[in-house]
């Protein structure tokens, strides 16, 4: 019976879900045959949804990667040229920065393959199949009313799918839940680790506005990079090499010059991260008026004192550059995402939906046996996990999330004192000691004792200030009560005391480490308040948190069957969860308030409106201001004789889009994604059609800084250009 319930269920699940959606949804790849590629084509889309994915023919799929560990890339050459955000790349483009190679200001372009550089660490993925394993997964789950074990058993049939997936290829595989744990997929991947830089634009034209500009339109960034992918002489991956060669892909994006009109059809084929469409009320009331609120304060103190830094010394601008935008990036969308929710009305809203919901299911015995407590079950659980979140996302930000980096990184050091206290093998020992010193590098040489000291003072005091007395770390409360609650007058005692905050001294205790050292490391004060910290997290907020979310996400499945049945006419798309996705719609502007209307395309004029040599972030380069002032654009240009910067269209996008392809009808690469307009961003948990608009970077924007600003023309030369 459960079996025949549970078909019936995806049966369902198949006649409303993919009805003809309107411009919002993140679609499976897998199933736009069946449910989209109609729709896609009277929006002016001109291929086949093989042309799309297919496991029988080379398809667009196979030109997309996970670059890195959360955007997304494209490959538009044969010989494995692949193109992303500036700001997907920043953090490979930094490692190679310094003061006598300053990339992140002067950019960077290789001249020949072998001028690329190599990126340890830095890895692409390439999807091979994906295929739906609902059943396989929660096979024997069905009368199972204990959710530990259910998820036990879960974990079990996902393990020996996977292992049957990969068998003895070098493959990798996960399964992922879909529709709140009511659907699930198997995604089968292959990973290139050998990724080298090709090409950046300065910041100035990369990252031009900075953080002022971000999450903003109109926008006028050049936000791309260029890598290289490289492969063994079988074409498989490989552990970096002199001896490697090009990677060869299947398929590689043409890249058009048509550019983007208005009411043109437009598709970003990606992996978007994280979106909450189908929670209930309580969970966007948690976010927008008890955690972010708070987290964005912080957020705030941080980028206030590492701007004072950054703009006070050139090689602070370059170790810090990564970091703050890295919490400026979350911290303006947050501010961003509670002002469209209150604009939206979006809680209203939804209540006003779980009342019509809970007058359905007790309008029926048996719905209300299924689904009769979920609300109330909802209320309670989320008025007791707002405080645990709030507790661990403060304490997370405030000490380990670029908060005070010495009592971030001495955590590092906790593995090793406890295997010394624990005897582990020599041979283990010293290879975590060579990790830890290569970590104590790449730690110094993007760290400033000032700024750090700073970070220190106002982040204790914060933390102490905005978290309830029952939330603080006893760690901490001892060092408040040691120092009177003054933080700014023990600053220097403190750093002057650990070695987190020398390098040399640091160094050495890592090497010569040994027993003693355990009693060493476990008086300096930076050790003690972050193993403090961390004991904490660990055994008194993580566990309640942790706990109340598994509970919440047993009554997910069961609230997101209930949304489905009851409001069988609305269109219903999985939220993301860094699978590959298709977002199709139209380029187009909006009304952004009143009496203010936005053209759906930037161009170079805006750059040179917004030039201010005394701004870092709006300081044009001399060489663009150059191609400017003799309107050198080559064949770059719109058909009026315009030189294109960035576009705009209603494709739903959300984190982990950055650097997707943005595909035109003819299945030609005309743009990068890189962001959101303001009033739109918050589109992760409600879209809002008339204002909710992707942003992209032209692509003949790029093409023209790379043959007309960087002279790297021969790029250019590798790639299938349509004109």
């Amino acid at each position: 019976m459960k079996k025949l319930f549970f078909a019936g269920f995806l049966f369902f699940m198949a006649g409303i879900l993919y009805s003809v959606p309107p411009d919002e949804g993140l679609w499976i790849p897998l199933l736009i045959e069946k449910y989209n590629i109609k729709l896609m084509k009277e929006k002016g889309f001109k291929l086949e949804a093989e042309d799309i994915y297919s496991v029988n023919k080379a398809s667009m799929k196979d030109g997309i990667v996970i670059f890195g560990g959360g955007c997304t890339g494209e490959l538009i050459s044969s010989d494995g040229l692949l193109i992303t955000n500036h700001h997907c790349g920043f953090g490979q483009i930094q490692s190679h920065s310094s003061l006598e190679h300053d990339y992140l200001t002067d950019g960077f372009w290789a001249m020949s393959h072998d001028e690329e550089l190599p990126n340890p660490g830095l890895t692409v993925t390439f999807l091979k199949y994906m295929e739906d394993v609902t059943e396989q997964v929660l096979k024997g789950t069905g009368n199972m009313l204990d959710p530990a074990e259910r998820n036990r058993l879960l974990g079990s049939n996902i393990a020996a799918i996977v292992a049957e997936a990969v068998g003895d290829t070098h493959y990798s595989a996960t399964v992922r839940p879909f529709f709140m744990g009511n659907q699930y997929f198997l995604f089968v991947y292959e990973v290139f680790s050998d990724v080298r830089l090709v090409g950046a634009p300065p910041s100035a034209i990369g990252k031009f506005g900075g953080e002022t500009d971000n999450w903003v339109w109109p926008r006028h960034t050049g936000d791309f990079s260029l890598f290289r992918i490289y492969a063994g002489e079988d074409n498989k991956p490989a552990p970096y090499s002199k001896d490697n060669i090009p990677y060869k892909p299947v398929f590689h994006f043409p890249v058009s010059l048509k550019g983007a009109n208005e009411g043109d059809f437009t598709m970003v084929f990606g992996y978007p991260g994280s979106t909450n469409q189908y929670v209930p009320s309580y969970h966007i009331e948690m976010v927008k008026d008890h955690i972010n609120p708070r987290i964005i304060d912080l957020r705030s103190k941080k980028i206030e004192i590492i701007d004072e830094a950054m703009n006070s010394d050139p090689l602070t601008r370059i170790k810090y550059a990564g970091k703050k935008s890295g919490i400026a990036n979350s911290w303006k969308k947050w501010i961003g995402e509670i002002q469209g929710l209150e604009k939206m009305g979006t809680v209203e809203k939804k209540k006003e939906f779980e009342k019509s919901l809970t007058e359905w299911i007790n309008a029926d015995d048996s719905r209300r046996a299924a689904y009769g407590n979920i609300l109330r079950e909802y209320s309670s659980l989320y008025g007791r996990l707002k405080d645990f979140t709030l507790a661990y996302n403060y304490t997370n930000d405030a000490f380990f999330s670029n908060g005070v980096e010495a009592v971030g990184f001495a955590r590092n050091l906790r593995r090793l004192g406890n295997m010394y206290e624990n005897k582990a093998p020599e041979d283990e020992i010293n290879s975590l000691k060579l990790l830890l010193l290569e970590l104590t590098g790449e730690y110094f040489r993007d760290y400033d004792r000032a700024t750090d000291k700073k970070l220190f003072a106002a982040m204790m005091q914060m933390y102490g200030e905005n978290l309830g007395s029952e939330w603080l770390a006893p760690e901490y409360l001892k060092l408040q009560k040691w120092c009177r609650g003054d933080f700014y007058g023990v600053t220097d005692k403190l750093y002057d005391k650990s070695v987190f905050d020398d390098e040399d001294k640091l160094t050495v205790l890592i090497e010569t480490f040994d027993r003693s050292s355990v009693k060493k490391l476990k008086k300096d004060p930076f050790y003690r308040l972050s193993v403090g910290i961390d004991d904490y997290l660990t055994t008194n907020v993580r566990p309640g948190q942790m706990s109340i979310s598994n509970s919440i996400n047993d009554l997910n499945r069961d609230y997101m069957k209930a949304q489905m049945e009851f409001d069988n006419d609305r269109v219903f798309y999985p939220d993301a969860n860094s699978t590959l996705r298709i977002a199709y719609g139209n380029v187009g502007g909006y009304h952004s308030r009143d009496a203010v209307y936005h053209k759906h395309y930037t161009t170079i004029e805006g750059i040179m409106e917004k030039d201010n040599p005394e701004i870092y972030d709006y300081d044009v380069p001399d060489k663009l201001r150059e191609l400017y002032d003799t309107r050198d654009y080559g064949r770059y240009t719109t058909a009026s004789g315009e030189m294109p910067v960035c576009f705009i269209a209603n494709n739903h996008t959300t984190g982990g889009n950055s650097g997707s392809p943005v595909i035109n009808a003819e299945g030609h690469l005309i743009g990068i994604n890189f962001d959101r307009a303001w009033e739109g961003v918050a589109s992760d948990m409600a879209f809002n059609p008339d204002q909710s608009r992707n942003i992209s970077l032209d692509i003949r924007y790029a093409l023209f800084i790379i043959d007309k600003f960087a002279g790297a023309g021969y790029l250019l030369d590798e790639m299938t250009i349509v004109e």
